[in-house]
């Protein structure tokens, strides 16, 4: 992998750990307990109770990504950044635009 593309790949890993942040902000705000003096109706209250399971499954998915993007950025310059775990080949460089948090190349993910 050449210099040009390891600083295409950092920039876009950079973007990806913005957005995973501002997206786990918003899902720890969307996800607050649902108070119970709160007058709404009990189908109502049942929908809130299951939108928040839904965010907060949103929420850990993303912070769990955020992890591994922040783990990747900080591997970029080692040597072996790019080389699937597996097989020890090179991950294509439009799947690590794509996943930059990939870490096996197409043939050994499946």
């Amino acid at each position: 992998m050449d210099v040009d593309e390891k600083n295409k790949i950092r920039r876009k890993l950079a973007d990806e750990i913005k957005e995973t942040k501002t997206k786990v902000s918003k899902y720890l705000e969307l996800s607050q307990p649902i108070s119970p003096e709160n007058a709404i109706g009990r189908i109502s209250r049942m929908d809130a109770i299951n939108n928040k399971s839904v965010l907060e499954a949103a929420l850990r998915e993303a912070q769990s990504k955020l992890i591994q993007l922040k783990n990747t950025f900080q591997k970029i310059e080692s040597s072996d950044f790019g080389l699937c775990k597996i097989c020890k080949k090179n991950i294509p460089f439009g799947r690590l635009m794509i996943r930059p948090e990939s870490e096996l190349c197409v043939n050994c993910a499946k």
